[in-house]
């Protein structure tokens, strides 16, 4: 109802409809996020093992996070962690993570390619954007062919008279293998997509003004797009630090399954093995709440360090 009779209603009535809209994504909230969240930090607290049931549920109180987090010393008398692979699985969520500067700065300059106005120009936006909508499954089980030992790339580098490695039996090459293959699945994905609009958005009068100046492509790229795109930079940062301490869990157990030598577990598939293979809940609980802690501290240093200067500057 609009008109008069419309403003003399009481707020609460006036807003009863935005409630009924806001009410299906709520419940979804609540549901399938909330409620899981709260029932891992409270099976945090107890050991289980799924197999025997309910009824093998004992309370650990803080056992699972001092097993996590805690140190004792050894027979050799010197210092070590209670549970070694969750920072060496952390050193390894962070090595991949090494993938996330570099793929923002190539999705910068694939839209500053892709944002130009030539003939065609909307189909490669299409091929190169194809990558990210594909099968993540597909995609990895095209990848481990690829790397395999008498596979494309080593067949390639033969051509050339350069000796391929094990890319995904070596622990030396196998994270860089799989950061590789991230970079092909993403540099055209939805960070370019971003980009490109972010680089839409920018008033072409910027541009005009500054070639009159006699500036060429670098000082425009620095003073005009890169403090244009501040906004959008800050938001790619953000949901790919995120999503690289939440990720490569299809790629990881397509591909390797951990390995080599451990050199691919993450914290992510960690907790996968704990849960669903050594069925080991309260602990694997307990790992998802410290990973839950970890993401949510660092996006709020990224918001406090970026997010503030970003939003002062427009």
């Amino acid at each position: 109802m609009t008109g008069p009779a419309a403003k003399t209603r009481p707020p609460r009535t006036r807003h009863r409809g935005a409630y009924w809209f806001l009410l299906p994504n709520t419940l979804g909230f609540l549901i399938f996020t909330l409620v899981p969240v709260l029932g891992a930090l409270l099976l945090s607290l107890f050991h289980w093992d799924p197999v025997e049931g309910w009824w093998g549920i004992r309370w650990a109180a803080g056992g699972n996070y001092v097993e996590i987090l805690g140190f004792h010393r050894a027979s050799t008398g010197q210092v070590a962690a209670n549970d070694p692979r969750v920072w060496y699985y952390l050193y390894n969520t962070t090595f991949l993570m090494l993938g996330v500067p570099v793929g923002m700065i190539l999705s910068l300059f694939t839209a500053l390619l892709l944002n130009q106005k030539l003939r065609g120009i909307i189909f490669w936006r299409a091929v190169f954007f194809i990558p990210s909508i594909c099968s993540s499954v597909a995609v990895a089980v095209l990848w481990k062919w690829i790397y395999q030992p008498d596979g494309l790339l080593n067949s390639g580098l033969a051509a050339l008279g350069v000796q391929g490695p094990n890319w995904l039996g070596d622990p030396t090459w196998a994270k860089p293998a799989l950061i590789i293959m991230g970079l092909w699945i993403g540099v055209g994905g939805y960070n370019c997509v971003l980009y490109l609009a972010g680089l839409q958005n920018i008033p072409r009068e910027l541009y005009e003004a500054a070639e009159l100046d006699g500036a060429g492509f670098w000082a425009r790229l620095r003073y005009i797009t890169w403090p244009q795109l501040a906004p959008t930079t800050f938001f790619i940062l953000v949901m790919s630090v995120i999503g690289g301490l939440q990720g490569h869990f299809v790629t990881i157990h397509v591909m390797t399954a951990g390995g080599p030598a451990n050199s691919t577990t993450t914290l992510l598939y960690y907790i996968y093995q704990q849960a669903f293979q050594w069925h080991r809940m309260g602990y694997a609980s307990a790992l998802a709440v410290l990973l839950f802690v970890l993401i949510l501290g660092l996006t709020l240093i990224q918001w406090k360090r970026g997010g503030k200067g970003t939003a002062q500057q427009y």
